[in-house]
């Protein structure tokens, strides 16, 4: 009884190790080297059945495998691949079908027999491994692929007998980084080639100098030793690159290999610049990169690139003439400084001819800054009507078509298309208390690249000198209107004989002082308008055209514009510590702007005395065509009214004379 059982428990024992044989081959993890074909494996089965007359045998598996196959869920095997391999392998043992159920076996001794032979596989290849089937994993290992024995463990960091390996994610190592990757790229290259011709070695015998001599593997571990040992001295320096460098971006990863090539312990510095490089050279290195990046996304130009490979043939470092050296940091100069000074005057050929970068600052100065005369003077005649309207009523509209014509009525219509296509009128925020001759502006669309130099708080800066020469411009203008009206010619003597003494010296005597008092403004307006036009502008462009000439990069370029406009600014009585004179100036230009005012109100009632005066002496039969031709020229006012507005007007004129004075 007890042998009986002990045979029970073997057999038990027995059967449970096939079991485990049996799903672990189901359950399998390993990834076969050829792509597992499930309906391939099934195709073969059906045809061997086939061919041995098992057609029912055939339909029925065909059956089953369909279910099998489309069957999905926790419960299904995962490894479908392998389970067919079994079928198969146990039908070429001649094992029987019956009814679509395989029989691998009914008797006891059969299934006995079957799991001791198989649990001997299993025992024999987790026991022994032959030198053949090591030398080839080591092989898979050195490609960093897991072999059938050796495999990555990521607890170790090295490839032992574990089923673990962890795969290390993809990240963006910035421009250095690509260029460390490619040239570990070009060491692997190497390296996967020797691998290579290694592996065709595997799979050849030794050679037999006498039929006595045994056959085996060529490639022994001894040979693997001495074709690796250069190799693996290469891949762990790479491997101690790469870790001190996989945090590190820029100049702090290029230091870090500088460092590990000098004594092999790098230090990881806070600052991006490698030590090798200088300060000065590092500048200029990163001057020429904002360059080539200007060039390359905002003019869309690729010229630099030929531009650079001419300065690296001029410098001597093309690869015909043996290039730099490793460690050789002091050649690192001579290309760095032939490459930027090539870039930089490619760049600026870029921005002078192909963007007309100098005819566009001009545009700005005649148009923005007013040094179109012919145009300023009829756009002023044309839009005065419209300005003086209130600014919410003001069509914006209306205004771009008075500003075109005044293109085509001006020397303006001459300039290039495209720069008069950047010319736009513009109201500023205004409320309902504002004219439109206080929001009333000019801008110049500054586009792309143009607007590097050209940047919105520089067309700002452009805005408030235009507004600051638009009011002054407004009041010149406001001058000339009234010496028109203020000619001595418009009023005759004969006017003021009927009036008395008094009231007559009075008047006079306000008319002297208005011409006086248009004097002083004339003289002062034309003194401020030359040396704003001249002294400012003019003087400040002959400067910028001299920087502009002399300009070697863009830096230069935007340092010759920010003092030009820098210049301007100051010179025109309108930086910070102009402030309070600024503000002097504009209160001064009203008073000039109201002294227009008064006095066309003053010669209006003038006209219209001299109006009355000539009336009355004119024949009985023709007063009467005189007055219906006084009535439709001017205002209907009493003369008492009229008398008191004549000493209003005087007090107002002495009054604003004496606060210019």
């Amino acid at each position: 009884m007890e042998e009986e059982d002990q045979h029970k428990v073997t057999d038990l024992v027995i059967e449970l190790q096939s079991l485990r044989y049996a799903f672990r081959i189901l359950f399998s993890c390993l990834t076969p080297s050829i792509a597992p074909d499930a309906a391939a494996i099934a195709e073969s089965i059906k045809r061997r059945l086939a061919t041995k007359g098992k057609s029912t045998d055939a339909l029925t598996f065909s059956d089953l495998f369909t279910k099998f196959a489309s069957k999905t869920g926790p419960s299904s095997a995962n490894n479908k691949e392998n389970g067919l391999r079994v079928l198969r392998g146990r039908e070429s043992r001649e094992k029987g079908w019956s009814n679509g159920v395989l029989l691998v076996a009914k008797e006891p001794e059969n299934l006995r027999d079957v799991a001791f032979k198989e649990l001997v596989n299993v025992v024999k290849e987790e026991n022994e491994v032959s030198e053949k089937v090591l030398a080839r994993d080591v092989l898979y290992a050195c490609q960093g692929i897991d072999g059938k024995h050796v495999k990555f463990d990521s607890k170790v960091d090295g490839y032992v007998l574990s089923e673990s390996m962890e795969q290390f994610p993809a990240e963006d190592v910035g421009t250095v980084g690509q260029a460390f990757c490619a040239a570990l790229h070009d060491e692997l290259h190497e390296y996967y080639k020797l691998l290579a011709v290694l592996e065709a070695q595997a799979m050849n015998p030794i050679p037999l100098v006498s039929e006595n001599a045994s056959s085996g593997n060529y490639l022994s571990l001894r040979r693997l030793s001495v074709w690796f040992s250069e190799p693996m001295v290469k891949m762990r320096l790479m491997a101690v690159l790469v870790d001190k460098c996989r945090v590190l971006r820029g100049g702090a990863m290029a230091e870090a290999i500088h460092l590990q090539a000098q004594h092999g312990d790098p230090l990881v510095r806070v600052g991006m610049l490698p030590s090798f490089i200088s300060q000065p050279l590092a500048h200029r290195i990163l001057r020429t990169s904002k360059s080539i990046n200007f060039l390359w996304v905002c003019c869309d130009d690729w010229g630099w690139a030929d531009a650079a490979t001419e300065a690296a043939a001029a410098a001597g470092t093309m690869a015909g003439t043996g290039g730099l050296r490793y460690g050789e940091s002091d050649a690192l100069v001579a290309p760095v400084v032939e490459a930027a000074k090539r870039i930089d005057k490619h760049l600026l050929d870029v921005m002078y001819k192909r963007y007309k970068f100098k005819e566009h600052c001009l545009a700005i100065k005649h148009y923005l800054l007013l040094g179109q005369g012919d145009f300023v003077q009829y756009l002023m005649d044309i839009v005065g009507p419209q300005l003086s309207e209130p600014a919410n009523t003001i069509s914006s509209f209306k205004l771009a078509a008075l500003l075109e014509s005044a293109v085509r009525s001006s020397n303006a219509q001459y300039d290039d298309p495209d720069i008069l296509d950047r010319l736009r009128v513009k109201m500023m925020p205004h409320n309902s208390g504002n004219q439109g001759c206080d929001v009333f502006s000019l801008e110049y669309d500054a586009r792309i690249p143009l607007d590097m130099v050209l940047t919105e708080s520089v067309m700002t800066k452009y805005l408030r000198i235009f507004n600051f020469l638009w009011k002054l411009r407004r009041v010149e203008h406001a001058l000339i209107g009234a010496r028109k009206t203020m000619k001595p010619n418009c009023i005759t003597s004969h006017t003021f004989n009927k009036l008395q003494d008094a009231v007559k010296l009075q008047l006079l005597s306000t008319l002297r002082r208005c011409q006086v008092l248009w004097n002083e403004m004339n003289r002062f307006v034309t003194n401020l308008q030359y040396y704003i036009m001249f002294e400012v502008l003019e003087v400040s462009w002959l400067d910028f055209s001299n920087e502009v000439e002399m300009a070697k990069d863009l830096d230069d370029l935007l340092v010759a514009h920010y003092e030009y406009l820098h210049s301007i600014v100051e010179k025109s009585l309108l930086g910070e510590r102009s402030q309070n004179l600024y503000e002097s100036l504009f209160v001064l230009f009203d008073l000039i702007l109201q002294f227009r005012s008064h006095a066309d109100r003053l010669y209006e009632g003038i006209h219209e005395l001299q109006a009355r005066t000539a009336g009355s002496s004119l024949p009985s039969r023709d007063k009467s065509k005189s007055r219906k031709q006084i009535v439709g020229s001017v205002k209907k006012t009493d003369s008492n009214q009229h008398k008191t507005q004549e000493k209003n007007l005087e007090k107002h004129v002495k009054d604003e004379g004496n606060d210019i004075n």
